[in-house]
């Protein structure tokens, strides 16, 4: 999984969007854990970093170790960093606080911190340019967060050259942005106040930015958040106050502080006028990994109550409309990396939609995956170049098909026979929700393997649990796949 999956898996899971810190700064280090000695010291700090995770592991979306820290006890040190490392559950991810700045240890930097400790993003300073950070771009799944504005009052001289209103630092991000996408390089921003937040934000709407010095005297929550956050809701992270690692009550601490900056968002998505963000409203003790999906396409109006004639010609009790979620950012933001899971285990050259639902989220998968589309025309018209096929391959490559709803497999099965026609391959088909009947192994009968992000049973049973219908309504999604 790549980092900006696990970052938003462990967003929503935590319901979280803050870090922790985990800096073996011994002037922090509570007293039980205080003993004498270069090795002794390491192994307290290990336990108590430990703690730290243990604590905090279900509350927050990342972890961010700082590795200067961890050089300054030497062997011992880099040691300690590998056992800190070892202990951060695997579904976290990892951003290693380096803020490495020197253009010739780049390359071999980069693989250590990549290939050899496993974590899944570093800071950069990146006022060397681009070949600065080309080095560590070159690991998929991986991502840098570069430095672009600090909160130090001595640095104003620097990041507002020439003029507070075209500073340098907003110079940086724009120039940044052109470096890497949206997955692989993220900002961050020091910010004791807002402003430089808002500025940033307004620059680079579409980049995770990782905050820093937010907890100054006074800070309003509220602002911060107001001031970070992207138009979906997230995209943002903030670290908790580093003074609170030698409390006790550090797991009491840290969740009313999850809870308070989620009751935040939402009233800021509730009284945001562009693009309404939405936020779950309950909490299952038993939970279906895409629980949050499943309730926002009910809460948006995705799935309606009613006798509605599906395109195999069935009637169904129930319509599922998913041509609404391009509409709301958010939530296809969500389905596109839900999408993503299932196809980076496949072996494809090439994406196709089968029009015309499918196609916005063709269209995105093949930028989230940096993959080209084609897709099989719905009817070859007769004028123009007459195409059965839109878009660039060659006769021989190997074609994951993407559509919605699977009910019957008669639409899918009839483009990925369009796109064979032309000499292309294709053994598997993904789609969103499967409508289940042995409609997979149909498909299997004709030579195709079907994957789905979810089943209809799987919608059913959380929409029951949450109480968004009643038991008749659960009957009707049951008595179709029955």
């Amino acid at each position: 999984m790549n980092f900006s999956d696990k970052l938003n898996a462990a967003v929503e899971r935590n319901q979280s969007l803050l870090c922790v810190g985990l800096d073996p700064n011994p002037e922090m280090m509570p007293m039980r854990y205080n003993v004498s000695g270069i090795n002794k010291l390491t192994d307290g700090l290990r336990d108590w970093l430990h703690w730290v995770i243990g604590a905090t592991a279900n509350l927050v979306c990342a972890y961010k170790p700082t590795l200067g820290f961890y050089e300054a006890f030497g062997a011992p040190g880099l040691e300690l960093l590998l056992q800190v490392l070892h202990a951060i559950p695997a579904d976290i991810p990892v951003i290693l606080d380096a803020k490495h700045s020197d253009l010739n240890t780049s390359t071999v930097f980069a693989q250590t911190v990549f290939t050899q400790w496993q974590v899944d993003a570093v800071t950069l300073c990146p006022y060397a340019g681009q070949d600065q950070v080309a080095p560590f771009l070159v690991y998929p799944g991986k991502a840098v967060f570069v430095l672009c504005h600090t909160a130090n009052p001595s640095a104003i001289a620097l990041q507002f050259y020439p003029s507070a209103e075209s500073p340098f630092y907003l110079q940086m991000v724009q120039v940044a942005r052109t470096w890497g996408t949206s997955e692989q390089l993220g900002l961050e921003v020091g910010a004791s106040t807002p402003e430089a937040l808002t500025r940033a934000r307004a620059a680079a709407p579409e980049r995770v930015i990782l905050a820093r010095s937010v907890w100054a005297e006074n800070s309003d929550l509220a602002k911060i958040l107001s001031a970070g956050l992207s138009t979906s809701g997230d995209d943002l992270i903030i670290p908790i106050p580093q003074d609170w690692l030698g409390s006790e009550q550090l797991a009491e601490k840290t969740q009313a502080l999850r809870d308070e900056m989620r009751q935040a968002r939402m009233q800021i998505a509730q009284g945001s006028s562009n693009c309404e963000v939405w936020l779950p409203d309950i909490c299952l003790l038993s939970q279906q990994p895409h629980q949050d999906l499943i309730l926002q396409l009910y809460d948006i109006g995705c799935i309606k109550f009613g006798d509605y004639v599906q395109a195999s010609g069935a009637t169904f009790p129930y319509y599922i409309d998913l041509r609404t979620i391009i509409s709301n950012p958010q939530i296809f933001h969500k389905i596109l990396h839900a999408y993503a899971s299932i196809l980076n285990d496949l072996n494809f050259d090439r994406i196709a939609g089968i029009p015309y639902g499918s196609l916005p989220t063709a269209a995105g998968l093949a930028l989230l995956l940096h993959c080209p589309m084609i897709f099989p025309r719905k009817e070859v018209k007769a004028h123009g170049t007459r195409r059965l096929i839109e878009g660039h391959f060659k006769p021989g490559e190997t074609i994951a098909v993407v559509d919605d709803i699977l009910i019957s497999g008669k639409s899918v099965m009839e483009g990925a026979e369009k796109l064979k026609s032309t000499g292309l391959k294709v053994h598997d088909i993904v789609v969103f929700i499967d409508h289940e009947k042995g409609v997979k192994d149909r498909l299997k009968s004709y030579g195709y393997q079907a994957h789905a992000v979810l089943t209809i049973s799987e919608v059913a049973a959380t929409l029951h649990q949450a109480g968004r219908i009643d038991e008749a309504q659960f009957r009707t999604f049951l008595e179709v796949t029955e």
